[in-house]
């Protein structure tokens, strides 16, 4: 089969460029709104509501999630054609917020530190742009509001089970960026962000008096070597040419300083971009942990969790992304490959399904002391990058919705 791409870069329409800049006092009034009455993941009610009200307003089907609080727009065009899935996470941090703008958060706290407040309401602003030219819509858009993505197992999976990918085309979500610069936008095709596990190790001796070692089986001891050789497994079990970190984040054990421990605890992180080394890691682990506490007469328990998968971008759907958004942002806007991220997004369930492309909009601006990472508690990002974020997402679904399928 032949594709043939309807779409160009210059097709005077500029995807209206004029009617969606006249979004953004609305855009920005609803993401001050979402910011000042943050919900942490799966609490995500008034958020939920909210979100529902909008759409209604804007004349689009609104689906509830039964599994939480997801809500998702449906929007048919009068001409049959492709189905795109649009999504963003709406979900807060348990975080007390230390910014002092007239839009700090009113629930004591809880913040949104990761800017899913900007993502919903660009994906509310691209809903009410694509309501109002209904008439020239060919095809299905469906504007997913997905909760709990910052809580594991998250919000994803359920609205897969619920059907929210049947019978779509392709699916595309972005991500706010402080780290790169306003007037930025990025992405990369193949494995973009690392999977997400963790492990928590029990190891269970014997307690005694800190003078009469020989009476005792010290847990610490042998949890002291254990995390020492937990460090060899990347650098010696995994390829070398493939990314993998393993942290050792807590160690806990005993309470008086003269008291043979009988308990320690570890625990960590693994993050890996292939499912290969994610569970080579995953057998070390376990391999290592009992061997290591039978060496010196111990016991081990291990509950190894496993989180969001690596999250993979389609590698034609990364190209549609590198052609539209030049012309879709302009020539001020710089269009970059990004290297692999070590965090982790539940949007790598839905590209398990079908293709798709996860994207980055540069939100970082020292002006506006947009300056603070992710997850901080003076986070706050460059409203302004919105506007690019709506942009391109509405660039992306009109070139899928627009590609021609000639046999």
């Amino acid at each position: 089969m032949l594709l043939m791409r309807v779409y160009e870069e210059g097709d005077g329409e500029r995807m209206k460029s004029l009617a969606v800049d006249s979004l953004m006092p609305e855009i920005v009034e609803w993401r001050r709104h979402l910011h000042r009455y943050p919900e942490l993941s799966f609490h995500e009610k008034e958020t939920s509501a909210f979100i529902a009200d909008k759409l209604a307003e804007f004349g689009i089907e609104v689906r509830r999630s039964t599994s939480g609080y997801g809500v998702t727009g449906i929007l048919r065009g009068e001409r049959p054609g492709k189905t795109v899935v649009l999504r963003a996470d709406m979900d807060a941090l348990p975080i007390k917020e230390e910014n002092k703008n007239d839009y700090v958060s009113q629930n004591e706290g809880v913040m949104h530190a990761c800017g899913h407040d900007g993502h919903t309401s660009i994906l509310l602003g691209v809903a009410s742009y694509y309501s109002s030219c209904l008439d020239e819509l060919e095809g299905e858009l469906r504007f997913l509001f997905q909760p709990a993505e910052e809580v594991c197992p998250g919000g994803a999976q359920g609205m897969i089970a619920e059907g929210m990918l049947e019978g779509a085309d392709a699916v595309y979500g972005l991500h706010l960026w402080t780290p790169i610069p306003m007037g930025t936008v990025g992405s990369a095709p193949g494995p973009l962000m690392a999977s997400a596990d963790e492990f928590f190790i029990d190891i269970i001796g014997k307690g005694g008096h800190g003078g009469m070692p020989n009476r005792s089986i010290d847990s610490i001891v042998a949890g002291a070597a254990l995390v020492t050789q937990l460090q060899s497994i990347v650098s010696r079990s995994v390829n070398p040419l493939e990314p993998a970190v393993l942290s050792v984040g807590t160690i806990q054990g005993g309470f008086a300083q003269n008291v043979i421990a009988e308990h320690c605890r570890i625990t960590g992180t693994v993050r890996a971009f292939d499912e290969e080394t994610r569970y080579l890691i995953r057998s070390r682990i376990e391999e290592m942990t009992v061997s290591i506490a039978g060496a010196y007469g111990a016991e081990a328990k291990i509950d190894y969790v496993m989180g969001y998968p690596p999250l993979v971008n389609h590698e034609g759907e990364y190209q549609r992304f590198f052609e539209v958004a030049p012309g879709a942002l302009g020539e001020d806007v710089q269009v970059i490959r990004m290297e692999k991220l070590m965090p982790a997004e539940d949007f790598a369930y839905y590209v398990k399904e079908i293709p798709g492309c996860f994207m980055f909009v540069g939100a970082g601006n020292p002006d506006k002391d947009a300056v603070y990472p992710h997850h901080h508690s003076k986070f706050d990002f460059d409203e302004d990058a919105m506007l690019y974020g709506m942009k391109l997402l509405i660039a992306m679904a009109n070139s899928c919705l627009q590609e021609k399928t000639i046999v």
